[in-house]
């Protein structure tokens, strides 16, 4: 059974004149690390964010999303929070705490989990991702790079089944891009499933499992990084990578 299945899903935003997404067919497996990508204003972020009902933008939707065979928007609200992750492209739009022990915290106390489970969860992300040094800091303290470290520590304190990125790298200065990837990079070997959406498309490439090209709101085509990269069908596909070759 496939995590999450996309059955002909077409969404438009109030007042739009064409929709943002028109008839997306989409299953992918769980351990996949899946690089959305396409060029500016495609609806790669719109199609993100379905992927999360408290995060799905305002307007109207057709179609079914599923996820492990049941409807997505009848997850209750607790699940989605726990099992399924989201990390902005901002992380100063995503901390709401003031020092970093606190934010690694707050999802689980959020939640009500109990005393000992938080501690547990808290010193085994700080631990992981290094943070342990920086635990007591502000957060208003860190770099770009260190505030997206703790923001994706925060979500995966809850022990998420799929881990979403919108842009994670976009708003840091190029020296904090390796410090993320990196990150991601591990997490990719350990075989978390992932879903993202960002402009590193070198490294995207050599990582990611799974690929789906998206232009104009529909997906124009997806498979493996060498069927994507090394053997386009699609002539969108074939234009826009020739584009970023370039580069």
């Amino acid at each position: 059974m496939a995590l999450f299945a996309f059955e002909q899903v077409t969404f438009s935003y109030p007042g739009a004149a064409r929709a943002a997404l028109h008839g997306v067919n989409l299953a992918l497996e769980p351990g996949q690390f899946v690089l959305v990508c396409g060029p500016s204003g495609c609806g790669k972020t719109t199609l993100l964010r379905h992927f999360k009902p408290a995060l799905a933008p305002h307007g109207v939707r057709e179609g079914r999303i599923l996820f492990e065979g049941a409807a997505l928007e009848e997850l209750p609200a607790r699940e989605q929070v726990a099992r399924i992750g989201f990390v902005m492209q901002d992380p100063d739009a995503q901390l709401v705490t003031d020092s970093v022990w606190h934010e690694l915290a707050f999802v689980l106390e959020s939640l009500g989990y109990d005393q000992r489970t938080m501690r547990l969860r808290v010193a085994e992300m700080a631990s992981y991702f290094g943070i342990q040094h920086w635990f007591h800091k502000s957060v208003d303290a860190l770099s770009g790079g260190q505030k997206q470290r703790v923001a994706i520590a925060r979500a995966l304190s809850m022990q998420p089944e799929v881990l979403l990125f919108d842009e994670p790298t976009s708003a840091l200065d190029p020296q904090m891009v390796g410090e993320v990837l990196s990150v991601m990079r591990q997490l990719a070997k350990e075989g978390l499933t992932m879903i993202v959406v960002t402009h590193e498309m070198a490294f995207a490439r050599d990582v990611s499992s799974h690929v789906v090209y998206m232009a104009d709101g529909v997906i124009c085509e997806e498979g493996t990084p060498a069927d994507i990269f090394e053997h386009p069908q699609n002539p969108r596909t074939i234009e826009f990578l020739s584009r970023f070759r370039e580069q």
